[in-house]
């Protein structure tokens, strides 16, 4: 009885704090840049979470633009920063995109997937 009492309120506990983590992802991308040489733009985002079990190493963010999915790449000396190129044909002013973030986090048994997704950014290409 007193086991199982226990496991109980592991139970309880791991859903409130589950219940009481965020996800947060923020755009660190400019709303206009200067038109490159070679149509390729960088976008940045940061990714918080207290979500502590997250697996770290699951983490897959990508940048959304219309139907094609541009990896981002961590960025160099820092754990939460991420970064991609994305093309912007000449003569497009304009590219709207989206942040994802796919990743495993750990669960009684086996790690499951989950997603966060960002509402449309739009990035402005001034020539």
């Amino acid at each position: 009885m007193f086991r199982l009492l226990n496991r109980g309120v592991w139970v309880v506990m791991v859903v409130v704090l589950a219940g009481c983590s965020t996800n947060r992802i923020t755009n660190m991308t400019p709303r206009a840049t200067p038109r490159t040489a070679d149509g390729w733009y960088t976008i940045e985002a940061q990714w918080d979470s207290s979500q502590q079990t997250v697996r770290q190493e699951t983490i897959e963010p990508w940048v959304v633009v219309g139907t094609e999915l541009y990896p981002m790449q961590r960025v160099p000396l820092l754990t939460n920063r991420w970064e991609a190129a994305i093309p912007v044909p000449d003569g497009q002013r304009f590219v709207n995109y989206r942040l994802k973030f796919d990743y495993r986090y750990n669960t009684f048994g086996l790690a499951q997937p989950d997603s966060k997704s960002t509402a449309t950014y739009v990035l402005e290409v001034v020539d």
